[in-house]
C-alpha cells in the first residue's frame, strides 16, 4: 500500500527522516491486517489495568515491545480507536492507550475537570507504568494534552505526533450551545438524538476506500463514549489557548493532517506551523479527520520513520 503525503516542515525538523528534498513524501506500506484480526491479536496479547491517578480509574492497555509511545484519544472516541495503527507499530514501540474520564464506573467527578487535570492524569498514568521517557501521539483533542505535556516536561517526552492537531479551536455557536446542554444528560452517545447529523460529509467519504466494518468501528466507538464527557470536553475546547507555550517546545513534532478534515480545518494549524520551532507537517489526500481508521497502514509508517531518528 502506498500513498502521498504532502509535507510543509520546518528546516531544523527535516533532519527526522521524514521529509524528503522535493517536500513530498510517498510512502510505502505492506497492507494492514483485517480489523477482526487486529482485534484478536490486540485482545490475546494486550496486558490491561487500571491507573488510579486520584482523580478517576483510567482503564489502560500496554500491547507490543520497544521505547514507550502513548496515544491519547479525540474528544468523542476510545483508547481502542487505534487497534489498527497500533497493530504494525507494536513491533517497534511498547504502545500505551488509555481512557479519558468518562464519569460514572471510573469516578470521575467530570464537573471538577480542567484541561490541567487531564495532563496531570497523562504524567499519574507514565508514573504507574514505570515510563521515565515516553513518545505521544495525540488524536484531535488528545493532541492538546500532549502538547502541555510536552511543555510541562520536555526531558521526559522527547518527540511527539499530532493527528488533527490544534493549539487553539473556536466552535461555532450551535456546537458550544449544544455541550453546554448535553453535559448534563446521561447515558452513550449511541443515545444521542439524532447523533448521524453529526457526521461531516467528507468524513463519510474518506471511509469509500476501507472496508465498511472500519466505519461501524468508529460509529461504535464514539458511541461508547457518555455523553457527559463528550459535551464537557467540547465545553473545554474554546477554553484552550496553547499559542503562548508553542515557541518553548523545541521538541521535534509531526502533524498528520487529512485533507478534507472539516472538524480541525487547515487554519487552525496556523497557530501550530509558525509558533513550533521544530515541526513537520504531512497531509494524506482523501482523508477526513480519522486516519487511524482509513490510513492506518501508512500513518503507522509515517509515525515509525519519524519516532525512530538516526543515530545521534
Amino acid at each position: 500500500m502506498s500513498t502521498e503525503c504532502h509535507e510543509t516542515c520546518a528546516e531544523v525538523a527535516c533532519a527526522n527522516g521524514v521529509c524528503q528534498d522535493d517536500g513530498t513524501l510517498r510512502v510505502e506500506a505492506p497492507p494492514g491486517v483485517s480489523l477482526g484480526a487486529a482485534l484478536k491479536l490486540w485482545e490475546s496479547e494486550a496486558r490491561f489495568g487500571v491507573c488510579d491517578t486520584g482523580r478517576y480509574r483510567a482503564s489502560y492497555f500496554v500491547w507490543g515491545q520497544g521505547p514507550p509511545l502513548v496515544f491519547i484519544h479525540g474528544l468523542a472516541d476510545r483508547a481502542k480507536s487505534f487497534v489498527l495503527l497500533m497493530e504494525p507499530l507494536r513491533r517497534h514501540f511498547t504502545c500505551v492507550g488509555y481512557e479519558l474520564p468518562d464519569g460514572g464506573g471510573d469516578g470521575a467527578r467530570l464537573g471538577a475537570y480542567r484541561h490541567r487535570h487531564l495532563v496531570a492524569d497523562l504524567f499519574a498514568l507514565l508514573d504507574h507504568l514505570g515510563f521515565a521517557r515516553s513518545y505521544l501521539l495525540g488524536s484531535s483533542f488528545g493532541s492538546t494534552i500532549t502538547l502541555a505535556a510536552m511543555h510541562a516536561a520536555p526531558d521526559r517526552l522527547p518527540r511527539a505526533v499530532l493527528q488533527g492537531g490544534f493549539a487553539c479551536r473556536r466552535r461555532v455557536l450551535w456546537e458550544q450551545f449544544l455541550c453546554n446542554f448535553a453535559r448534563y444528560w446521561r447515558g452513550p452517545m449511541r443515545t444521542f438524538p439524532l447523533r448521524d447529523w453529526l457526521d461531516y460529509p467528507a468524513d463519510v467519504r474518506s471511509f469509500a476506500g476501507v472496508p465498511a466494518e472500519h466505519w461501524t468501528f468508529l460509529k461504535d466507538n464514539a458511541g461508547a463514549v457518555s455523553k457527559a464527557a463528550t459535551a464537557r470536553r467540547g465545553v473545554m475546547v474554546p477554553q484552550i489557548d496553547l499559542r503562548p507555550l508553542l515557541p518553548k517546545i523545541r521538541q521535534p513534532v509531526l502533524m498528520v493532517c487529512g485533507d478534507e478534515d472539516f472538524i480541525v480545518p487547515r487554519v487552525c494549524e496556523g497557530p501550530l506551523m509558525e509558533g513550533l520551532p521544530n515541526v513537520e507537517r504531512g497531509e494524506f489526500a482523501k482523508c477526513g479527520h480519522y486516519p487511524q481508521y482509513t490510513h492506518a497502514p501508512v500513518l503507522a509508517e509515517v509515525v515509525r520513520r519519524f519516532l525512530t531518528p538516526p543515530a545521534e
